[in-house]
This record gives C-alpha cells, structure tokens and sequence, in this order.
C-alpha cells in the first residue's frame, strides 16, 4: 500500500498563481468602490413561452416572435416544425401542402392537426387531394405575431381535426418597424417582401406584399411562382379592438414525383429528371374575416367571422403509361370552394376558495361550399374524362364550455 501523501503537497504547483490572483485583489472598500460600476438590467426572453405556471401543460406552449426571427425558412410550412416534434416534409412540388408528422402519428397533409391562421381555420374538409388538406403558402412569416400550440385531443376549444393537436398562429395588428427585403439564391430563387404599419385615423394600417421565385434542382424547373398580399387595419371601438384583415395568394408550379429507378439505372432519365413534365399545379386563396374584442361581465369577450375562397388544381402521374398506353395516367384532383364562419369565446378567471379558476364558454359555426370537387383524367393538364364531380355543401355548429382550476402554484 502506497504511504499516504500530505494533501498540501496537491496545491503546491498552485501557489505562484494564486499569488498572483491575490496581487490583484481589492485591497480596501474605498478602492473597491472605485470599480464599482452601475450595470443596466438584461431581460432575457426564451423562444418558448412554456414555462412552469404559464402553460397549462408540457403538450402546450406559445412560441416567441424571436425564434421565427431567428431561424431560416425553407418554406411557410416549416412554422409548424417550431412545435416540439412536429415534422414537416413537402412532395409533388413547392406550391402543394405540405405532409406533416408529429408524436408517430403521419397527419397526411393536415387531417389530425387542426390549423388556424389569424382567427380563421386553415383545414379544408372533403377535400379533393385529402381530408383536412393545409396549405399555408399564403403566409407570410414576417407578420406572425407567434403561434400557441397543443398536443394531444386535451382542449375544448379546438374540435374538428384536433385528434394529435392544433396550431394558432398570430398575425402582427403593427409592426415595430417597416421591412423591405431582396433575397437571390441557387436554382433562381428569388424572393422580395416589403411590408409596413402606419397610423390611419383612429386606427393602425398594416400591409405586406410578397413575391417568390424558385425552381430547384430538377431537369423540369418547379417554376414555383407566387404572390401574396395582407391587409389589416385595427382600430378602438368603446372599451374593445375591432379589427378588418384581407388576404390574396396565388401560386403556381411545376412537380417532379417520384419516379421508377430502373429509369434512372437505364439512363432514360437523369437523376432529377421526371417522366410527365407536365405534372404541378395552381393554387389560390382570398380571405375577408372582421375580428372584435372587449371586456364581457368581468371576463374577456372574442370574435371573430371570416369568409374565404379556395382553389386548386393539382396534375399528378404516378403509374405513367400502364392503364392509357396512349394519352398516358395523369390525372387532375380540382377543389373550388367558398367557407364561411364565426367563432367566439367569453373567458373569466375568479378566486375560487384561494385557487384560480378560468371559467370559458365558446361556440364555431362553420359552412363550406364546394363546386366542384372533382377526379378527371387529363393529359398535359387538359381534361380528357371526368372520374367523379361533385357539389358539396357541409355545415357544423359546435358549442363548448371549459373550467380550468389550478390546484398548485
């Protein structure tokens, strides 16, 4: 057994700097006040607004300004990867909706995570490609004001499509400073934006103009191309906020699907290549919503009723040439719809026995007006046959009443 070491002996090496270290130490209270500086206090805010006390949950939280400031976007889809284990993926070209994931569950494009955009929902029922289809390419990232998200079928106020979650993203009523952007980047992307608050009248006029440009990698151009445009002015009304949002998008591209790999290992098409270069799409949406909020019989009162107009157009191939040798397989997905609804919830928070409880009382009325929604075969995006057309007109009601009582700080 090793004799035992004297335990000095293990800071000896230490003692010149540590002499040095004590040379340099204040040597009075007068001199230490010398060096006394007054320092500004630092707020520190995170990206994540889910602390202990403010979210009801570990499945809830809002999402800061700051975080989509900081982080790059490939696509307006990719908001919703800010919510902790949400993925977001995109196929059949830029302009189409995107597939999302989230906690295992695959929500195809949107069909079990409920999306709202500014007070109006963004999922489309009885849709032509898939049930609850969530295009938000009409968004434009600069003007969310932040997004307060859910996990799991826990909430009241979200209902239709809410079975994995639900996002709300905010639009900015006034932006703290005016923007004019110029982006240029690989595969002709292009992007401008310009967008600006001003005082009007009583009020606050807000707009934001955005135009993109991309084509990818691919040996057929994406050619994606769209156009967006909001417009909102906010104004007192008595005690509450009433408030006029207007929205235009309009997209247009060109896909690249998945393709046979014996047709690339043969050479009959490059890598990026594609075998119908005819396949992509057109989208547009135009929205109208008049949102209102007051104090209410001690609580908060919302509003809000919208109107908005959905189009599309989707080509796709999938199987080429095997069931028309001639004319070939594409075919086309049409949905031209027209929605309209209003939504609003009173909420109250009271002392109940030393504890808080939030007492909310909420109703949505909802109509969708499709005609058509419809499967034609086409060939070079020209209708050559009708599979299946239909004129839909589906309508809900839903009211909803919640208590939340907080047990513990």
């Amino acid at each position: 057994m090793p004799p035992a070491r004297d335990p000095s002996l293990r800071f000896a090496h230490a003692a010149p700097l540590l002499t040095a270290l004590l040379a340099t130490w204040p040597c009075s209270a007068e001199e230490d006040s010398t060096r006394a500086q007054r320092l500004d206090a630092v707020e520190v805010t995170g990206h994540y607004d889910n602390r202990i006390g403010i979210s009801d949950a570990a499945s809830s939280g809002v999402i800061a300004p700051q975080l989509i400031e900081d982080r790059p976007l490939l696509r307006p889809g990719s908001l919703l990867e800010y919510v902790p284990g949400l993925v977001v993926t995109q196929h059949s070209g830029a302009g189409k909706a995107n597939q999302y994931f989230l906690r295992g569950f695959n929500l195809d494009h949107g069909t079990d995570f409920a999306t709202w955009v500014a007070g109006m929902p963004v999922n489309l029922r009885t849709h032509a490609h898939g049930q609850g289809y969530t295009d938000l390419n009409f968004i434009i990232p600069e003007l969310v004001s932040g997004v307060q998200y859910f996990k799991g079928p826990y909430y009241a106020q979200i209902g239709d499509f809410g079975s994995a979650g639900a996002a709300f993203m905010g639009y900015a009523e006034r932006l703290g400073e005016s923007l004019a952007l110029a982006t240029v980047g690989d595969f002709s992307y292009q992007r401008a934006l310009l967008a600006a608050s001003a005082q009007a009248g009583p009020g606050t006029f807000t707009y934001g103009f955005e135009y993109l440009h991309s084509d990818g990698p691919w040996v057929v151009p994406n050619d994606y191309r769209k156009l967006n445009a909001v417009l909102r002015y906010f104004m007192p009304v008595g005690a509450g906020t009433l408030g006029l949002t207007a929205m235009a998008y309009d997209g247009q591209w060109n896909s690249t699907d998945q393709v046979p790999l014996r047709a690339i290992d043969s050479g009959l098409i490059d890598r990026y290549g594609t075998i119908d270069a005819s396949d992509g799409g057109t989208s547009r949406r135009y929205s109208l919503s008049l949102d209102y909020r007051t104090p209410l019989a001690g609580g908060q009162f919302a509003t809000t009723a919208y109107w908005f107009r959905y189009n599309l157009n989707l080509f796709s191939n999938f199987t080429f040439y095997l069931n028309d040798p001639i004319n070939g397989d594409q075919f086309e997905q049409a949905d031209d719809r027209d929605v309209c609804g209003w939504i609003g919830a009173w909420s109250r928070t009271d002392d109940w026995a030393g504890r808080r409880a939030t007492n909310t009382l909420g109703f949505e009325y909802r109509q969708d007006r499709i005609n058509p929604v419809g499967l034609y075969a086409t060939k070079s995006r020209e209708r050559l046959s009708t599979t299946r057309e239909d004129d839909v007109v589906e309508g809900s009601l839903g009211l909803y009443a919640s208590d939340e009582l907080q047990w513990t700080a």
